[in-house]
């Protein structure tokens, strides 16, 4: 499937809002208290620092376009989906860096490096190990506690890979108007299947039902997008509409949670499906100066396995430096993005790009 420039710069800026705010945490103060906050007002600071978990539903209605529009393109209709096929390019694509991932974080808790082991009350390897390829990583931190960063950002896998073990089953069974309507039903649960959760914060975050509501989102866009065309002006007016929301949510989200609450999530998930909605129907021709952040886009999956390592690296390097000043932290912020993108192309031309070839070609 050709790539689209639009959808590839709103991946590149959720995922750099995903590192942004995973740096922000590790050093356990927001932009503001370094010499940045001097000149730059803190709602700026904290919408930055402060939106990664705002950017992980971005990527799950993304994620539920970009699969059903290829599977529209490749079938022509959800009902006429392969599932064997199916199965096939989402193991080719998810399992390798996965596989590794789980290795390396093995090895560095038998090696007791600080920050990845595994030592929680009631946590143990073995059962960390289970629940990431068990698809239930985000159950397990609800029933125990936080895992170690860099295996505590399986979370939303777990939720995406569970919808897509269900997603052909249900497009083969149910006729096109009842897979709509389930689908709607799931995407407008959303607010209530969140806020009917209390008293446990993890599984409040990370429950199933939630982001597989952003999914639906996504994938109903999809299905919208194939029967619909508008003109550029519409299109451009859904851009504006989705960038206004978007900036909402991140830089007045406390103003609209005191409204609004979990419905505030409405805006967040429509606001994504306009914009790619927008740029599905007139794609970009040009990255405008940002094809770095495209670059981030397309190397989204690489970064957001990998990307824990260079913050966890950085974090420690400068706090064996500079202790708990953090006036110079903001200095890091570039580099350790620049990190990650490098560490991603590292990723995906070593293991990602030849495994995906080599699988691809043997279970085809």
């Amino acid at each position: 499937m050709q790539r689209n420039l639009g959808i590839d710069l709103l991946r590149g800026f959720s995922i750099l809002f995903v590192v942004i705010h995973h740096l922000a945490l590790k050093f356990r103060l927001p932009l503001g208290p370094s010499a940045l906050g001097d000149f730059v007002s803190k709602r700026i600071l904290n919408g930055i620092s402060f939106n990664g978990y705002e950017s992980v539903f971005i990527f799950f209605v993304l994620s539920g376009f970009l699969i059903t529009q290829n599977c529209l393109q490749r079938y022509g209709a959800l009902n006429q989906i392969e599932w064997k096929a199916f199965y096939r390019q989402r193991f080719s694509r998810i399992f390798p860096l996965l596989a590794i991932l789980l290795i390396v974080l093995s090895v560095l808790h038998g090696l007791q490096v600080p920050g990845y082991v595994v030592q929680e009350k009631g946590q143990t390897l073995g059962r960390a190990l289970i629940s990431a390829l068990g698809l239930h990583l985000n159950w397990y931190e609800a029933q125990t506690t936080w895992l170690p960063p860099a295996w505590d950002v399986l979370w939303s896998l777990s939720i995406e890979e569970v919808f897509y073990l269900a997603f052909p089953v249900l497009c083969l069974l149910l006729p096109r108007h009842f897979l709509i309507l389930a689908l709607l039903a799931l995407a407008l649960s959303l607010p209530w299947t969140r806020g009917a959760i209390v008293g446990n914060e993890i599984w409040q975050e990370k429950a199933y039902l939630p982001g597989m509501s952003a999914i639906a989102f996504g994938v109903l866009t999809a299905l919208l997008a194939q029967k619909l065309t508008v003109s550029r002006g519409f299109a451009r007016s859904l851009f504006v509409f989705g960038v206004t929301g978007i900036i909402g949510v991140f830089f007045f989200g406390a103003e609209l949670w005191r409204t609004m609450e979990n419905f505030m999530m409405y805006i967040l998930c429509i606001s994504a499906c306009f914009l790619v909605f927008a740029a599905a129907q007139y794609p970009l021709r040009s990255t405008m100066g940002f094809g770095w952040l495209a670059l981030m886009g397309r190397l989204s999956y690489e970064i957001y396995l990998t990307h824990m390592f260079i913050v966890l690296a950085v974090c420690t390097a400068y706090r064996s430096y500079f202790g708990d000043n953090m006036h110079w932290s903001y200095l890091t912020y570039v580099p350790v993005v620049v990190a990650c993108v490098l560490l991603g192309i590292v990723v995906e031309r070593t293991i990602c790009g030849p495994s995906l070839r080599y699988l691809r070609a043997k279970l085809n």
